[in-house]
């Protein structure tokens, strides 16, 4: 690789905001559709609080192993972008769908089948176990709903109409809230119907979201526009070079979001009323770390398009430039979320204690949020967008199972600490993992071009 060259930063960045600001606003209104779905669910009780989180877990299990293969298939998707192989394009998306149509109605056929079995691991308290099986069974066919719409939202993200995801996300959101709304609380005649209530409204907005974006798929505007066949066809070559990248991400979210989950097992452990405080804690500040996290997701297709142009040398420097913006925002997110936690957590129907410990964890989670961002930027955007996902699997999947979720059950149930001093020990995982990743983006041994035979 030669000497270091210089980059035109203020183009970098108004490409960077061009890609970055309407994936975090995705990601705002996506995260909101959370916040609002417990929201509206926490002013019937933290029962009903408690029972929504705990069945979310498996669908944040499902959307996380989409997210994961979606990222390896992404980091082929932006590198035929940026050398103008859109027929390639194609084949990637079509394996893409397929792969995850096949996952998502295993996930549907064992939620149906298992649901009693797979709730009853989070939670003992027979009132929540109760009604998180009644939310699953009835969401369970947004499971294969997702296996279409998330390959569709990588190939507009990855070929840069990032303005398409964000528009789908902002209907979906309007839609979900408003029968939320009605159905939760059974407005405008309809019947009140709680927990279920919100689990229909969901499982609505999916519909939706998966008939907008196949209609914006099938528009000649659109940069991946094609006949069906086209999507299939896959050679045995490329088919083998986009499992070996996807699986390590795949794995990756699967062992990452399987550790989410042991956090829900730990910390329902120590009480219904702390877990309920996590779970508001957690969602709020979904809304700010989704906005973060929209750097790592700008700076995979940005890598992948230069490095798909095979400019290593520019992609160096451009790497640098986009770490250092996105340290600047994860420092102004980690502000705002300690600036806004009071407010944020009165938006709860918690008891005062469930509140007290809301409010410490959300003022932990701001100072926090600065090492997790970071992290996130070169799992999902530097590693991710270079091909280096088996390196960026092992960094991650280690420091979760091998720090935070052994910290988390020995605070639980062993030391019998605060859920807030509990929540401290996992983001010890953060600093460890960070450490870990700095060295690994020095070595600029994550830098690949995976579309070259």
């Amino acid at each position: 690789m030669g000497a270091a060259i210089t980059i035109d930063k203020k183009q970098l960045n108004k490409k960077l905001r061009m890609l970055a600001v309407p994936i975090a606003i995705q990601g705002i209104v996506s995260s909101t559709l959370s916040l609002v779905d417990n929201l509206m669910v926490g002013f019937l009780g933290e029962t009903e609080l408690a029972a929504v989180g705990v069945a979310s877990q498996v669908f944040m299990i499902f959307y996380l192993i989409n997210f994961g293969m979606m990222g390896g298939f992404a980091t082929f998707a932006a590198q035929y972008y940026g050398a103008g192989d859109k027929a390639s394009i194609r084949k990637v998306l079509g394996l893409a769908m397929t792969v995850m149509l096949a996952t998502g109605t295993l996930f549907f056929a064992i939620n149906m089948l298992e649901t009693e079995a797979i709730m009853g691991f989070y939670t003992k308290d027979p009132a929540v176990r109760e009604l998180a099986v009644k939310y699953v069974r009835i969401n369970a066919l947004s499971f294969i709903l997702l296996g279409v719409s998330g390959p569709l939202e990588m190939g507009f993200r990855s070929t840069q109409q990032t303005k398409v995801p964000l528009l789908v996300s902002t209907v979906t959101f309007s839609t979900n809230t408003i029968l939320n709304y009605i159905l939760i609380f059974g407005k405008f005649g309809a019947p009140k119907m709680g927990v279920a209530g919100a689990a229909l409204a969901t499982l609505i907005a999916r519909v939706l979201e998966l008939l907008i974006n196949v209609f914006c798929a099938t528009r000649k505007w659109n940069h991946f526009y094609g006949p069906i066949k086209s999507f299939f066809g896959w050679k045995k070559e490329l088919v083998k070079r986009i499992i070996k990248n996807a699986t390590p991400t795949t794995v990756n979210e699967l062992f990452w979001s399987l550790g989410q989950t042991m956090y829900v097992a730990a910390f329902n452990r120590i009480g219904t009323t702390e877990y309920a405080a996590y779970q508001a804690a957690n969602i709020i500040s979904n809304v700010f770390v989704f906005a973060g996290f929209s750097i790592g997701d700008a700076a995979l297709i940005m890598i992948g398009e230069k490095l798909g142009e095979g400019d290593k040398e520019y992609t160096w420097e451009m790497s640098k430039h986009i770490i250092k913006v996105g340290i600047i925002v994860a420092l102004i997110i980690g502000a705002v979320v300690m600036i806004t936690a009071y407010p944020m957590t009165m938006l709860f129907n918690l008891t005062e204690l469930g509140r007290s410990y809301a409010l410490k964890i959300l003022i932990l989670i701001g100072l926090t949020i600065p090492m997790g961002i970071y992290g996130g930027i070169h799992i999902t955007g530097t590693l991710r967008g270079g091909g280096d996902t088996r390196f960026a699997m092992l960094a991650e999947s280690g420091c979760v199972w091998l720090v935070a979720v052994p910290l988390a059950f020995l605070g639980a149930t062993v030391w019998l600490l605060p859920i807030h001093w509990c929540f401290v020990l996992i983001r010890i995982e953060e600093l460890v993992k960070g450490v870990i990743l700095t060295w690994r983006y020095l070595s600029k041994k994550w830098m690949n071009t995976v579309i070259k035979f």
